[in-house]
């Protein structure tokens, strides 16, 4: 979901002016959103495959991430090292890049090497070579990630949430999969990820730069047109929440402990997801000015920082939130986030409500800063469902919250009764099962 969360704080950035959107379709039927700008001699691309590493294949767990962070490893009779000279020679770039709801592939060329460019795009796509040496370089890479993990309190408290509030589905687990799983992940395996993920039938494509929408079609096409129409794998099921409040500790010897806690969030479409983004600047997602750093860090100081945020998968949602703070002062920093999460349903004043707003609908202009971002944009609203008019819409659905519409949905979601705590440390004075009595629970539950 962290991939997932980040795309939705990009989606932030949009322009206050209006922003041309061309719907292109190739040839062969593949489908573009296209922002023109002939001002400099470069186009961006960026391919995202819905799915991502959801799709792992059943004991599995890890094989996406690693075919992903495989694949530009060279392709066709180009081994690793010539594919990435000859990339640097034509001044491209690519990078691919997996989350749980999607693979990502940025792309960057100049205008003059677009073709040369693109032919080194499709063929990692359509040929990539999974030498054995690759895979070994990069198993090891996501092996060490895997343990510096196991090793990072933050880390294994997002984990225990994560379980908890997904269980069996791959939202539940590390989408890098763990040592083990990772290291019986065979070259086989992972041609079979990229054939369960790498389709045509499952990209969003946006486009920024020097480009027409005549010369994106047969572009389209090139960089495509090797990839099988239909993935191997039908796209996840959404996955109930499985959330329940209370608490859990995580014995971790260390002097602070990590306080990470969610409860239920809301897709997208839901009617009040634009009061939700208010709620949770002023509650805890508008740094300084939130409601909880105020009363948390300024007023008491016990956290250097405090923070929540709405994670919007394609599969699930949470309202998630997280802080550090001295052992000794854990439960009272526990305390006063349940106070903070309830008191939003009392309601907010016309003050906190025009300043949220206010700063949700100024700050866009500042991160929609160049084609790369406008690109990833484009395929991110097809990801999620947006439509082509959102960003010259997005600001008026802000401004058209009420204080009203704040409080309804504080009091549809933000219920204590249903806030779940993990806990990484050895706090003081708090009360709670231990992680592997949560799980115990949670089997029962099931």
């Amino acid at each position: 979901m962290r991939a997932t969360f980040a795309l939705m704080l990009t989606l932030l950035a949009v322009p206050a002016h209006a922003v041309d959107i061309q719907q292109v379709t190739s040839p062969g039927g593949i489908e573009a959103w296209l922002v023109e700008d002939h001002s400099i001699p470069f186009i961006a691309m960026t391919l995202e495959f819905e799915g991502g590493a959801s799709l792992d294949a059943p004991d599995k767990r890890g094989a996406v991430n690693l075919m992903t962070s495989t694949i530009e490893e060279g392709a066709g009779k180009m081994r690793a090292e010539e594919f990435a000279a000859t990339l640097e020679t034509l001044g491209a770039s690519t990078s691919f890049n997996a989350g749980n709801d999607e693979v990502t592939i940025s792309f960057r060329a100049l205008s003059e090497n677009l073709d040369a460019s693109a032919d080194l795009l499709a063929m990692a796509l359509a040929q990539p070579r999974f030498d054995d040496d690759a895979i070994e370089r990069v198993r090891a890479q996501v092996q060490a990630v895997i343990r510096s993990g196991d090793s990072d309190p933050q880390t294994i408290a997002a984990k225990e949430l994560a379980r908890q509030a997904w269980g069996d589905h791959p939202y539940g687990s590390s989408l890098n999969g763990t040592a083990q799983s990772v290291g019986k992940l065979t070259r086989q395996d992972l041609v079979s990820a990229k054939n369960r993920v790498l389709a045509r039938d499952r990209v969003h494509i946006g486009v920024a730069g020097d480009i027409t929408p005549e010369e994106l079609e047969p572009l389209l096409d090139k960089i495509l047109g090797g990839l099988p129409e239909t993935g191997t794998a039908p796209l996840p099921e959404a996955v109930d929440l499985q959330l329940t409040g209370g608490l859990t500790v995580v014995d971790w010897d260390s002097p602070q402990t990590i306080i990470a806690f969610a409860g239920p969030g809301l897709p997208l479409e839901d009617p009040d997801y634009f009061a939700a983004t208010v709620t949770n600047h002023i509650m805890g997602g508008g740094g300084f000015s939130s409601r909880m750093m105020d009363e948390i860090r300024e007023k008491r100081g016990l956290t250097y920082g405090v923070r929540t945020g709405l994670a919007t998968g394609l599969y699930g949602q949470t309202w998630t939130g997280g802080m550090a703070s001295a052992n000794d002062k854990v439960a009272e920093g526990v305390d006063l986030i349940r106070q903070e999460w309830a008191r939003m349903a009392e309601g907010v004043t016309e003050q906190e409500l025009n300043d949220a707003k206010t700063y949700l609908t100024g700050e866009y202009s500042l991160r929609f800063d160049g084609n790369r971002a406008i690109a990833s944009i484009l395929a991110g609203m097809q990801l999620i469902g947006l439509p082509a008019d959102y960003v010259n819409t997005r600001n008026d659905q802000v401004e058209a919250v009420t204080a009203e519409h704040v409080q309804r949905v504080a009091q549809r979601l933000l219920d204590t009764d249903n806030l779940r705590f993990v806990l990484v440390g050895r706090p003081e004075g708090v009360e709670g099962e231990g992680a592997d009595a949560a799980e115990d629970a949670a089997v029962q539950s099931n």
